[in-house]
């Protein structure tokens, strides 16, 4: 079981695909095949302004977790197989109640060499204080939704209220965002123009590649400080 939760956190974060499942698994909930929910795919354009008020919801119930778990499925290059620990689900909506966007923070990555040396980390802190940084593992504006500045909006609207939601669900806050870009796919300019830092980029080894053998994509690594003091926090406690 430990080594199959370890495959799912791999998996979430980008660094290889899982072969469909041959059976019935005992974990029902998280393994069973994820049910299509009704969209539409009518195109959304124009300016962010004729979609104000954007409605930012965190996924609570059985009907908004269906939708988020069915948009980043069927829409999302790295596709969604649910979440392990720790994780915030959002959902975005424009002033229609159509849906535009989903986001995803789960568990920070185990040790990257450029995000550590930016807060000072080493091995005896780390393990004591990655609870509190988050991954931004999944970012999704939907393909036929065409509107300037949405994601960094998006963006910038998440990093406001997400220490309070992660204190008000599990008790304590977080205080750091990270999260990898692809340079394969994408530049990363929502991210920059959100404000986030970027620290430098992943060296294309899988975290278990004990012979340097394994190639997986670079990623620019990006991180978003949630308060000030973060590295004192991070690193003094």
């Amino acid at each position: 079981m430990a080594c199959r939760t370890l495959l799912l956190k791999l998996e979430a974060l980008g660094y290889f695909a899982l072969p469909k499942r041959q059976g019935a698994s005992p974990n029902a909930y998280r393994n069973r095949a994820i049910q299509d929910v009704f969209h539409d795919t009518t195109p959304i354009e124009g300016s962010l302004r004729e979609l104000m008020p954007l409605c930012v919801e965190v996924v609570k119930d059985k009907g908004s977790l269906s939708l988020f778990s069915f948009l980043l499925s069927r829409y999302h290059y790295l596709g969604y197989r649910g979440s392990v620990g720790e994780n915030m689900k959002y959902l975005v909506f424009d002033c229609r109640g159509r849906p535009l966007s989903c986001v995803l923070f789960g568990s920070a990555a185990w040790k990257v060499g450029c995000r550590d040396g930016y807060i000072g980390w080493d091995r005896a802190h780390r393990p004591r204080r990655l609870h509190l940084v988050t991954n931004n593992m999944r970012f999704l504006v939907l393909p036929w939704v065409k509107i300037p500045h949405l994601a960094s909006h998006v963006l910038g609207r998440v990093v406001r209220r997400i220490r309070e939601d992660w204190k008000k669900i599990y008790g304590h806050e977080v205080v750091l965002l990270e999260t990898f870009v692809d340079v394969s796919r994408f530049r990363g300019t929502c991210y920059r123009a959100a404000n986030w830092h970027l620290v430098g980029r992943t060296k294309g080894r899988s975290r278990n590649d004990r012979y340097n053998t394994i190639r997986v994509p670079q990623k620019d690594v990006y991180v978003y400080p949630l308060r000030s003091g973060f590295r004192e926090i991070l690193v003094d406690g």
